[in-house]
């Protein structure tokens, strides 16, 4: 399993249609698509991870502010890949690199059944759960450079 920023637009575009197969057509998050105004940003980092060579899944980072504050979000992982351990390499990627960006923290709004995931990976829930798009997720935040 290895992780890389997406380097041509062709794995731009395979990078959000595994974002609209997830989010989109399975779990109904977004209708019609999941993507926004970040995604036309050239500061935004889409990342592809690979298992066995092949796309497994995808994340995307950007800085919210000049503070070194950080969005992790639109982690996925395509079906036939979700138990082969593809989730915590994005992540891990996803963290690293906002620190190699200077950030010094990161968030995500995490879909509550994946907390205790987030959690083993050193993330630190604030708050309890609240509605996001329609669905109950938890804000996290993890310190970047420690």
């Amino acid at each position: 399993m290895h992780c890389r920023p997406v380097a041509t637009p062709a794995e731009l575009s395979v990078h959000l249609r595994i974002r609209e197969r997830v989010f989109v057509d399975e779990q109904a998050i977004f209708t019609g698509t999941d993507r926004d105004e970040r995604d036309a940003d050239p500061a935004t980092i889409h990342v592809l991870g690979f298992c066995d060579g092949e796309i497994a899944g995808t994340v995307r980072l950007y800085a919210l502010d000049e503070e070194g504050v950080w969005l992790g979000d639109r982690l996925a992982v395509l079906p036939a890949y979700r138990a082969r351990h593809v989730a915590a390499p994005l992540v891990r990627f996803a963290v690293r690199s906002a620190g190699d960006h200077g950030g010094r923290l990161m968030r995500a709004h995490v879909q509550v059944a994946n907390v205790r995931f987030f959690q083993r990976l050193g993330w630190i829930a604030l708050g309890g759960p609240a509605d996001y798009l329609g669905s109950p997720h938890q804000d996290m935040v993890i310190e970047l450079g420690v």
